[in-house]
């Protein structure tokens, strides 16, 4: 009887691992509807934070114009043909006003986090779309949850998958703003982020996440000093890795050029 109850148990592991499969192919016990609903309630937690998320106003003359520019950003990427969840997840950007931070985010769902730190150290357009591809690139491919599925196990597979717990995904949302992602994660991500601007209707530097980590390296910030690198080791090897990328699929490295009703990125700085 009780070989029969393990072998029950096996088969039950088995059909919920190949029923949860995401269309990357990995196994993720997160619904779509459960990576919306994780994305929401952190989105209500940083909302709720002032303090620790000083969320930039959409009001104003200046913020309209900035938020319509970061929004264009979004809206470029999700066209480009490359974004598996583009109908599915929110795709909401908030911008943070906190100039000592250099970092942006994602959380599942789609919600996108940019500091006004990151926008002021960018130089250019380009730069600040690769990491906002970047970090799309981790939503889209479902990292969060992915790593969530390894690292609660199959008790957790059972307590969501068969309804048995209805705190276990506002437990697991806590654990969503501290998540580290792995190497795999960080590599897909990027290499996520060349195809991302290679296909941008209006042109721009396929490799331009590279010229992030390039400047953190020209100024000696590699060592874990900017919140953005303190989940994304190795800016060396990935500007390489980056770079092989853009030669493999032969997409242009020319800086985008600022159509005429679009101000420049440098304008776009100015409005903090």
């Amino acid at each position: 009887m009780k070989t029969n109850k393990i072998t029950l148990f096996l088969i039950s592991v088995l059909f919920i691992a190949n029923s949860c499969k995401d269309k990357d192919g990995d196994i993720n016990i997160f619904s779509i509807e459960d990576d919306k609903n994780l994305g929401l309630q952190v989105s209500q937690q940083i909302e709720s934070e002032p303090v620790n998320y000083p969320l930039l106003s959409e009001s104003g003359t200046n913020n309209e114009k900035a938020y319509n520019y970061i929004r264009g950003m979004v809206t470029e990427i999700l066209n480009s043909g490359k974004i598996n969840y583009k109908d599915d997840f929110v795709w909401k950007v908030k911008i943070i006003k906190d100039d000592a931070t250099l970092n942006a985010f994602c959380t599942p769902g789609g919600y996108i986090y940019v500091y006004t730190g990151l926008i002021k150290y960018l130089d250019k357009k380009d730069e600040l779309m690769g990491v906002m591809g970047h970090e799309m690139a981790h939503a889209d491919h479902r990292h969060s949850t992915d790593a969530m599925t390894r690292q609660y196990g199959y008790d957790m597979i059972f307590k969501i998958a068969l309804g048995k717990d209805s705190s276990a995904l506002a437990n697991v949302a806590k654990g969503l703003l501290s998540l580290s992602y792995s190497r795999g994660n960080e590599t897909e991500a990027d290499m996520s982020s060349v195809e991302y601007l290679a296909s941008a209707a209006t042109g721009y530097s396929c490799t331009g996440t590279a010229g992030f980590f390039e400047k953190l390296i020209a100024s000696g910030q590699t060592g874990g000093t900017p919140q953005f690198l303190s989940t994304h080791p190795n800016p060396d090897n990935r500007v390489e890795k980056i770079k092989e990328k853009a030669a493999e699929i032969k997409c242009a490295t020319a800086d985008h050029v600022p159509s005429n009703n679009e101000i420049t990125y440098a304008a776009f700085k100015a409005l903090f």
